[in-house]
């Protein structure tokens, strides 16, 4: 309400798709199934929710059907994602101020990070015990996705690979067999309340060999030094930079860019990828109550694609790593 008074709206829509949900559910969380939701917010304090499904509207009393076009707004947040045919009038785009009220997290808010990251330490043990030679990728996340499911998320953001230095990143699952001496890397993100926690390991199948104990080792060392570094005021360019130097001290300096590596970390909330991204040209300042993932995933000629990070809470004089799971190179003994 202070937003929208600050900048002169008279009313605000918040709309969700089936992928992204977040705008929506920042105002009224709640885990629709339909295609379309959006929540309709006046400055008196009005609120209409519309969905698309009608299976959705049993979710929340007195919401309305969706038939095609949402009430006129002065603002829409997640306008740059909806189809011109549902917009009404010329609204102007709240997505960036919508964001930013997003990024320091209310105490229950943190409540169900720390869950969704208990469920992440849970869901990588598994990840590890399922994990097997002659394994599918496909067949080894669809475990783990049962296995996530069963525990209570609602949803989860998962990437994998497998091999060794002719992986150059992580994909959705193939068809492709796990094999002795793989690196099986994964980024795995459930979503418990609406709110994602993510944990991003690696494990090898057998004995690993000296150019994956090298890669993690520095690995290792670059997360470190952006965990030691997280605090509010610190810039998320500095936490980028911090881990990407790692990588130049051991003359890797050419794999941190944006050929080999997408982001040195992101926010954690109602999305799994949420911004500000952590990267060497991004300056935004970190908030206490802010909670992002250094994870420093990159390319290495040492033993192929390597990933390693935690989710952690930005508190008032450092950070809190939200998971457990320790933080190694694991291991796993195969015939």
């Amino acid at each position: 309400m202070d937003l929208m008074a600050e900048r002169g709206w008279d009313s605000i829509l918040l709309y969700g798709h089936g992928w992204r949900k977040d705008y929506f559910r920042c105002l009224v969380n709640v885990n629709y199934c339909g295609p379309y939701a959006g929540a309709h917010l006046t400055r008196s304090g009005d609120l209409t929710v519309f969905f698309a499904d009608p299976w959705d509207r049993d979710l929340l009393s007195g919401s309305r059907e969706f038939t095609g076009e949402f009430p006129k707004a002065l603002a829409i947040a997640g306008l740059e994602l909806m189809e011109n045919r549902f917009v009404a009038g010329s609204p102007v785009s709240a997505t960036a101020d919508i964001e930013e009220l997003r990024r320091v997290k209310t105490a229950e808010e943190v409540g169900f990070l720390r869950e969704a990251a208990a469920l992440a330490d849970r869901g990588y043990q598994f990840f590890v015990q399922t994990a097997a030679v002659g394994m599918r990728e496909y067949e080894l996340v669809a475990e783990v996705e049962g296995f996530l499911k069963s525990n209570g998320a609602e949803d989860n953001f998962m990437l994998i690979a497998s091999g060794g230095t002719e992986v150059v990143g992580m994909k959705p699952p193939t068809d492709r067999k796990l094999q002795k001496g793989d690196s099986v890397i994964t980024e795995l993100t459930p979503c418990v309340n609406g709110y994602y926690a993510q944990i991003c390991r690696t494990v090898v199948l057998g004995p690993p060999s000296a150019g994956q104990l090298e890669s993690f080792a520095i690995f290792h060392e670059a997360q470190q030094a952006a965990q030691d570094l997280i605090k509010p005021g610190i810039k998320a360019s500095d936490v980028a930079r911090a881990q990407n130097d790692v990588f130049r001290k051991y003359s890797y300096g050419d794999y941190t860019g944006s050929k080999y590596t997408r982001v040195r970390g992101h926010c954690l909330g109602l999305f799994p990828d949420e911004t500000p991204h952590i990267l060497e040209d991004v300056d935004y300042v970190l908030k206490e109550n802010m909670v992002i993932i250094a994870h420093p995933n990159t390319y290495l000629p040492l033993a192929g694609y390597m990933v390693f990070g935690d989710p952690m809470l930005v508190t008032k004089t450092g950070n809190e790593r939200l998971t457990q799971t320790e933080r190694k190179l694991f291991v796993k003994d195969v015939a």
